[in-house]
């Protein structure tokens, strides 16, 4: 994959990952329930892209080598846990309040390639991490933890955490084996995950719930994860992060259009602030590669 296709990819994940929010909004369920059903559809897809693309299906370097193995277990749990955290924020504080709580995945992969990979942290990195955490301040509400809407922020940022711990390990894993494989077993372990919780639910679910879903798996997941995984064969995490963080534009965009949940002034303002910074980091981190 060149340069350019894989920031297309990465783009077009973004628009996936936002309209994975509007999917979450409509399903009346629990956050396990979607988490798991996700899952579900997403390794049904790509089990059937592989077949049908004659691939293994089986990473044998990745079950071979405990490293790589370890990898690919984190990177599961990770999902799970970015998952249910990113669809509770939504039913506590709505589709804007938890899209643009994960959007401090940038500052959180910075941090983490850092700490893990001892990545440099520039002057600018740091500039980005001030300007996200300040907007995220703006967005929140209230600083009460009775406010619903203040609990869905805090359960976004913790999703943009563990979004980025996925990203990281998953840097790794895509020098090991293809995409698909590696997206398959990935969604495979949020499935064993999350089926002891949502098991006894199964029955309840209304259909239109089933569908919703299944929409969320197959487009907003089975393909978006696809991609994130391809463009993560040129990309570092932290270019990946950027534009991923470009989720809520989407997110606010079609809540505002099919749920009439217009963000306030504050918001906004906040949102501007967020997004902004991750624009500029994207633009000065692209001059650091040039240099």
């Amino acid at each position: 994959m060149s340069l350019k296709h894989a920031y297309l990819a990465i783009h077009l994940a973004a628009l996936f990952f936002g309209l994975a929010g509007i999917f979450g909004a409509l399903i009346h369920a629990s956050a396990e329930f979607i988490t798991m059903a996700r899952a579900l559809f997403a390794t049904l897809v790509l089990l059937l892209l592989l077949v049908v693309r004659r691939g293994p299906l089986i990473p044998r370097k990745i079950f071979t080598q405990p490293r790589p193995l370890m990898h690919l277990l984190g990177a599961a749990l990770f999902l799970s846990l970015h998952w249910l955290s990113f669809f509770l924020a939504i039913k506590k504080g709505g589709v804007a309040i938890a899209t643009l709580g994960f959007a401090s995945f940038p500052a959180f992969t910075i941090v983490v390639e850092f700490v893990l990979a001892r990545d440099p942290m520039y002057r600018n990195d740091v500039l980005a991490i001030a300007l996200i955490t300040l907007g995220l301040i703006l967005v929140n509400p209230s600083f009460s933890f009775h406010d619903q809407a203040t609990i869905g922020l805090l359960w976004g940022v913790f999703s943009g955490f563990s979004f980025a711990l996925f990203t990281f390990l998953n840097k790794g894993l895509s020098q090991q084996a293809s995409a698909l494989q590696i997206a398959l077993w990935q969604n495979i372990g949020v499935l064993l995950l999350s089926l002891p919780w949502t098991w006894g639910q199964m029955l309840g679910i209304a259909a239109a719930d089933w569908f919703w879903s299944a929409m969320l798996g197959i487009f907003c997941t089975a393909f978006a994860h696809y991609l994130i995984i391809r463009s993560l064969q040129r990309l570092k995490a932290r270019h990946a992060g950027i534009v991923i963080a470009l989720e809520p534009v989407y997110a606010i965009f079609f809540a505002a259009i099919l749920f009439q949940q217009y963000p306030n002034l504050k918001i906004i303002i906040g949102a501007i602030l967020i997004i902004g910074t991750i624009i500029w980091s994207q633009r000065q981190q692209q001059r650091l590669d040039k240099s």
